[in-house]
């Protein structure tokens, strides 16, 4: 039946009316009412402020820890959807029992702070035993020039560990060595001259390992120890527990003051023999890109909660190259997106004849360089913006390339000449090499 507006309103108002005659009848006695009434409200309200305060009540600080869990999981709901749901009314008066607030299923969030302190980094490669025999000379350069860090040897080409590490593995196997007698207080000795010391890590070219642990080993079909050219054995990617002893390895130069980790050799060998190699049932599931994107993406995950940052070393060919990534397991654009640098190696003695365009790249390294990393800026623009991209960080050549023909001797020039094509491709980082760690100190700018 349709209702009458006009009534309801009239009845509206006839039933305040009678309301307001009996009030004014009774005005005393509702005084006191009044008076009764705000002495009850008051005290129930002094119960519930106590309660919730938590004044004699020992289930407090639980309670407003699972209060403020529940505010959290609210901001994620609202994020998470496209319309924000109206919250639910709750009287004033209602009290929520401390059973309900305790049996309630709440989600933990989880909150990652990032704490670290990222340096711009330009850097030279220092070997263990440059530091035992020339510490002093390598830190005079970093005093008196623009560089401001070192990538030390924490687990050498040979798969030894250059100074004591109470690592298991390490210990069982005897890969530890007293190269550096104190590497702890070295570390102290650059982070109080403001030198950012990275640990240099090799990972799966591990001979030493593998000698001990066959079980780790490459192997061929036929069971025996895969060797490369130099008659050096690898250890197999795909085994879980090389990762592990990689981690343990980087977690303890992490603990002594090493403020990055930094694998090099994060791929397979390119020796001859390896189409006759069997890596184990694995392999047929994962390519060899596949386990080096997983490894990375489990170190980073592993080391980055320690406060240290996460580097690796990469072939430069691999930037323009998927026969080379292929061969050697290395994804440029995958793995920059678990790692805080990515370091290809772009020396121009590495680059073939008429690469990118260029006759003899070790002639004209200013322009191998500036190409090859307008290459990189264009492949890592494959990552959507707003996503997680590593800083592109190149190793640059301060050695001389006598296996090519033609070559030329470098020395400070040309070191200055990649430099300028690091800074003409938009980047701002870079690393020197040189294995005997003789730096062309003369291509430098002066402190």
């Amino acid at each position: 039946m349709k209702r009458n507006k006009k009534n309801d309103i009239y009845i509206y108002y006839e039933r305040t009316s009678r309301r307001r005659r009996k009030r004014r009848s009774n005005t005393l006695f509702g005084i006191i009412i009044v008076v009764l009434l705000a002495v009850g409200v008051g005290l129930v309200t002094t119960y519930v402020v106590g309660f919730r305060m938590g004044f004699g009540n020992p289930l407090n600080q639980k309670d407003a820890d699972l209060r403020d869990e529940e505010s959290k999981d609210d901001i994620v709901y609202q994020a998470d959807n496209t319309e924000t749901p109206t919250p639910p009314i709750i009287p004033d008066n209602d009290i929520v029992s401390d059973e309900t607030i305790i049996d309630s299923d709440i989600d933990e969030v989880a909150i990652e702070i990032d704490n670290r302190v990222p340096v711009e980094v330009k850097g030279i490669y220092v070997t263990s035993k440059a530091i035992r025999n020339k510490s002093l000379e390598l830190i005079e350069i970093a005093d008196t020039t623009e560089i401001n860090a070192m990538v030390i040897d924490v687990k050498d080409d040979n798969g030894r560990i250059t100074f004591e590490m109470d690592s298991p593995l390490a210990q069982e196997i005897g890969a530890t060595t007293n190269t550096i007698s104190d590497m702890e207080a070295f570390i102290r000795q650059l982070r109080e001259k403001d030198i950012y010391p990275i640990a240099r890590i090799v990972a799966f070219k591990d001979p030493y390992l593998a000698e001990q642990r066959h079980d780790l080993a490459i192997k061929n079909k036929d069971g025996s120890l895969y060797r490369d050219n130099g008659g050096e054995c690898w250890v197999n990617p795909y085994e879980r527990e090389v990762w592990d002893y990689l981690i343990e390895v980087s977690i303890k130069a992490a603990e002594i003051g090493f403020m990055e980790i930094q694998f090099d050799y994060i791929r397979f060998s390119t020796g001859k023999g390896m189409s006759e190699v069997d890596f184990g049932p694995l392999s047929a599931e994962k390519s060899k890109e596949d386990i080096i994107i997983e490894f990375t993406k489990y170190a980073y995950e592993s080391l980055k909660p320690l406060g240290v940052f996460v580097s690796a070393d990469v072939y430069g060919t691999i930037i323009s190259s998927s026969i080379d990534a292929g061969l050697v397991g290395q994804n440029y654009v995958e793995m920059s997106k678990y790692l805080d640098y990515i370091c290809p190696m772009i020396y121009p003695s590495h680059f073939g004849h008429g690469n990118y365009g260029i006759e003899y790249p070790d002639l004209e390294p200013l322009v191998i360089v500036r190409k090859v990393l307008h290459a990189s800026k264009t492949n890592l623009e494959q990552i959507p913006q707003g996503e997680h991209k590593a800083i592109v960080r190149p190793w640059l050549q301060d050695f001389t390339a006598t296996w090519i023909t033609p070559h030329q001797v470098y020395g400070g020039k040309e070191l200055r000449e990649q430099i300028d094509g690091v800074y003409a491709a938009g980047y701002k980082e870079w690393l020197l090499w040189d294995a005997s760690c003789n730096y062309s100190v003369d291509g430098l700018e002066k402190e």
